[in-house]
């Protein structure tokens, strides 16, 4: 498994199939560790990413970290961990199209290399990148839907947005996000 994914990595690191590809400082491949369990999919490098070519390093990613430990998770023996486009977008835009589909076959390789049971998509980009709803995150978030290889996805928030959404009232961003947690451990202990 961590084999085939080095190949792919390789091949992700010569990729030049859209204009980021120049303007990269590193390839931000995937952290965390290779497993058929879970797997969460963000949206794409930001600065501290493209620098250390780890996804979710800078502020959003230690809280992601504080989240993941607060039910017993952590990248480094539950989560595998990737973007939906490899290379950092100019002022952290949101991804293009034309960016998403260059970038789509490293990640499609990436699931058929695990086929994870649950996949969290974290952010309305991993959201829009697997489910055509109408509704926006805020909607459908900590809802289990049918994913590839017979796996379940949970669209969440990403830790950015919490970042900006301070409050912990029950209904806020980070009181949803604890419910939707707790539903990914719940769900991630049934495999075992």
């Amino acid at each position: 498994m961590e084999e085939e994914l080095l190949k792919i990595k390789e091949k992700c690191q010569d990729c030049q199939k859209c204009p980021l590809g120049k303007t990269r400082t590193n390839i931000v491949f995937s952290d965390g560790i290779p497993n058929h369990k879970l797997m969460l999919i963000g949206e794409a490098p930001g600065f501290n990413e493209d620098q250390t070519g780890k996804p979710f390093v800078g502020r959003a990613g230690q809280l992601l970290d504080k989240i993941f430990a607060s039910v017993g998770l952590s990248r480094e023996k539950d989560v595998y961990i990737c973007n939906t486009l490899k290379c950092r977008p100019p002022d952290n835009r949101d991804p293009l199209p034309a960016e998403k589909e260059a970038c789509r076959p490293f990640l499609d390789a990436q699931l058929e290399i695990l086929k994870p049971r649950l996949i969290i998509l974290c952010g309305r980009v991993a959201l829009t990148s697997f489910l055509t709803h109408e509704k926006s995150i805020s909607k459908i978030r900590g809802q289990w839907f049918d994913g590839p290889f017979g796996s379940k996805m949970m669209p969440i928030f990403h830790p950015s947005y919490l970042l900006r959404n301070q409050s912990k009232a029950v209904g806020s961003p980070k009181w949803l996000m604890w419910q939707d947690i707790r539903e990914i451990k719940r769900a991630y202990d049934e495999l075992e």
